[in-house]
């Protein structure tokens, strides 16, 4: 008897041994599955909070994020000044100049607006008649030169006319789109460069059809910028008159960039959600974070490329300016402003800034 009982009373502990090891599995289960559809639910949360701006809106994280970038910016008297100066002249300029509100459509099907202005330059000839190269109906002789002007993260085309006034006063068309999903522009998620670089060639399109003796030049800011470069290292860019870049304030690829702000924005460590949104971001939105890089892209690029940066750049370190520099194989120049934080620099220093682009544009005949 004593031993039917010890070997029941073993049989009854394997058994509860077993249903704890069976609970603990169990257990060990839910909370993975917890864990991932938690973390799923974070990483899509930060792809709507950082990439749709009617969800960023929503959660007032649009003016968080533009709050944050205006705190970190260098305030003085002078930089105040000059901004209001040439913003003087920008509206003065826009009551005057010629201008178009144009639309085009994506390959996706979203309708894209951007606003055109005519040159008036006073470097400009004026002919008698269309055989001597002018427009019958004005007298003025048409300008091929062209530029296409990209805003940042979060932007709209307005913050890019002071630039549309300063290239139309010296004899450019300029075309001054909204991004996707930004200004009147549409689309769900902001591209990063990832989508906007083949949106802008769009615009490149319009512009040969519009003038197939055009010469062009890109000049982009932040996001912008690093659209600009990496649209530079597309193949199909060949088929474009593309003269120079002008890229002032570009980040390496959005991927770092949202490593860097992951734990500001976000107070997650960005190494651990940036690759999830990664994932989540091109299940939804179609395109690969990772892609929008404008390092790989200057490693193949062939345009003549001026790389601006401002040296108290809190948003986009100037490390990266220097980083995009060293890499590109084009013909380069660069400039780095001292006491310029993010986008700054026309602010902080626009005789030097304004200068070196207008030498950098003469030097390959624009």
């Amino acid at each position: 008897m004593s031993e039917n009982a010890d070997s029941l009373n073993e049989g009854k502990t394997k058994n509860t041994k077993k249903k704890k090891k069976k609970f603990f599995k169990r257990l060990v289960i839910v909370i993975i599955i917890f864990l991932l559809i938690a973390y799923v639910a974070a990483v899509n949360l930060m792809v709507s909070a950082a990439l749709m701006p009617e969800f960023m809106k929503k959660l007032s994280k649009f003016e968080e994020v533009t709050e944050e970038a205006y705190s970190q910016q260098v305030v003085t008297d002078e930089l105040s000044l000059n901004y209001q100066s040439e913003w003087q002249l920008t509206y003065n300029w826009l009551e005057q100049v010629d201008q178009e509100n144009v639309h085009l459509t994506s390959r996706d099907g979203y309708d894209f607006d951007a606003q055109v202005y005519a040159p008036v330059g006073e470097d400009l000839r004026w002919a008698d008649s269309e055989a001597d190269g002018g427009d019958k109906s004005t007298g003025k002789e048409q300008s091929h030169k062209w530029v296409l002007l990209l805003h940042g993260y979060t932007g709209w085309k307005e913050e890019m006319y002071r630039f549309a006034c300063w290239y139309s006063l010296r004899g450019y068309n300029c075309v001054v789109p909204d991004l996707r999903a930004s200004g009147e522009s549409g689309g769900a998620y902001i591209g990063m460069g990832a989508t906007d670089r083949y949106d802008a060639l769009l615009w490149l399109g319009k512009i040969m059809e519009t003038d197939p003796d055009a010469e062009i030049v890109i000049h982009g800011q932040s996001m912008g910028a690093a659209t600009a470069l990496m649209m530079s290292g597309l193949p199909e860019i060949d088929r474009y008159p593309i003269k120079a870049i002008v890229s002032d304030c570009a980040y390496q690829d959005a991927a770092t960039m949202f490593m860097d702000k992951a734990k500001e924005w976000f107070h997650v460590p960005g190494w651990v959600f940036v690759p999830g949104a990664a994932v989540a971001l091109k299940v939804r939105a179609g395109y690969w974070l990772y892609d929008a890089s404008a390092l790989d892209a200057v490693k193949q690029s062939r345009i003549p490329t001026i790389f601006i940066h401002g040296n108290r750049d809190a948003m986009i370190g100037v490390s990266q300016c220097y980083t995009l520099y060293n890499e590109a194989i084009c013909e380069k120049e660069m400039l780095i402003v001292d006491n310029a934080g993010h986008a700054q620099a026309p602010e902080v220093d626009p005789v030097q800034y304004f200068g070196r682009i207008a030498a950098f544009l003469e030097r390959y005949q624009m």
